[in-house]
């Protein structure tokens, strides 16, 4: 069974190649709360804010989040429309495995 999806296979490997870092998953978390500034995320962790830009940058790419210029900052807000459809992706895969269980249980039901 193929499990459909509003996104394609490039999206859906930008998204969870996005999730698959910490400190991404941490600036998901933390501009789905509120809008933060590239610079106001960058004091919180042990690297360099171009590190940090590009994080933001594999995020942005993803869709993850938006950069908006303010002044001289870029604000960095969460795209929970994005989050949205890549939790749509994992219903439809726990869907489909919650079918095999059931087949199975139905089969063992069978044989006893």
């Amino acid at each position: 069974m193929v499990v459909q999806t509003e996104l394609s296979d490039a999206e859906v490997d930008r998204i969870f190649h996005a999730l698959a870092d910490a400190t991404r998953r941490d600036i998901v978390r933390r501009t789905l709360v509120g809008d933060a500034s590239v610079s106001s995320l960058a004091a919180d962790y042990a690297m360099s804010f171009a590190a940090v830009q590009k994080h933001v940058a594999v995020l942005e790419g993803a869709g993850l989040v938006t950069k908006t210029p303010r002044g001289r900052e870029r604000l960095v807000r969460a795209d929970p429309e994005m989050l949205a459809r890549a939790q749509r992706l994992l219903d439809a895969y726990a869907e489909l495995w919650r079918g095999r269980v059931e087949r199975l249980d139905a089969l063992i039901a069978e044989d006893t």
